[in-house]
């Protein structure tokens, strides 16, 4: 039985520059990323930076995830490409890559995800990406659905941003602000006119090199600016962020 190659709906949304609303997945947990998958967001992060996933429970993360109506968005711990070849290899199509600090970093990035003659990628036969063997061309095909997304975290990265955003294969450059206001000496304050008008500024850069600009924050009001500012897709929140705030609402209510 032959299946086709599936399109990657988000990549055509950035390339277009629709709006793509997302949430932070967090919590390890299968089950939660099931649950989060029905409710209509465009894309959806699966931590691997700053959470305790590996490549096996992504596999879970994706299959919880298939039925629902967003992309499985892949943050990465690092710009490793044996990492990036087991992913892709385990059906990941989309990544974040963390920490991109200038143009080369990033054509390596999209190097990891490209078979040769356009990047490294090693070729395996008979994967879950190319349904167990089922995609005919895949090998010739699988370049076209995949997005890397390069994340700017640092100063040094912000003016570099446009250098990074012209790099053939960069789908979208994404504003960690926590980051990024910690390298200005403000962890956690991005609300600075040190560091606020720097955000604004790489998502200008993004666009001015024909790219996508993405943002997170847990904050309505930061994500309707950046969403005014033609930001395209644009992360509002976490499941354990969720949780954690719902539980503390709820203690409240029995503490007076």
């Amino acid at each position: 039985m032959q299946i086709d190659l599936p399109v990657n709906r988000f990549k055509q949304a950035l390339a277009s520059q629709q709006k793509q609303i997302g949430f932070w997945l967090s919590s390890c947990a299968p089950s939660v990323s099931e649950a989060i998958a029905g409710a209509g967001f465009d894309w959806l992060v699966l931590d691997m930076e700053h959470v305790a996933n590996d490549a096996p429970e992504i596999v879970q993360h994706l299959r919880a995830l298939q039925g629902g109506t967003a992309e499985p968005v892949v943050r990465l711990p690092w710009n490793d490409p044996v990492l990036v070849k087991r992913l892709l290899d385990c059906g990941v199509r989309t990544f974040l890559f963390p920490f991109i600090q200038s143009a080369e970093e990033a054509r390596q990035a999209v190097a990891a995800t490209r078979y040769p003659p356009h990047g490294i990628r090693g070729v395996a036969g008979t994967t879950r990406a190319n349904l167990y063997g089922r995609v005919p061309d895949y090998f010739r095909r699988a370049d076209q659905q995949i997005c890397v997304l390069a994340q700017i975290e640092t100063r040094k990265a912000a003016s570099l941003s446009h250098a990074i955003a012209q790099v053939d294969g960069i789908d979208g450059l994404f504003v960690g602000p926590a980051d990024l206001s910690a390298d200005f000496g403000f962890p956690n304050d991005w609300d600075r006119p040190e560091v606020w008008p720097t955000i604004l500024d790489i998502g200008a850069q993004a666009r001015a090199a024909g790219k996508a600009a993405g943002f997170l924050s847990a904050r309505e009001s930061d994500c309707r600016k950046v969403l005014a500012d033609e930001f395209t897709f644009v992360a509002t929140g976490s499941d354990m962020g969720l949780v954690a705030r719902g539980a503390d609402a709820l203690v409240k209510l029995y503490q007076d």
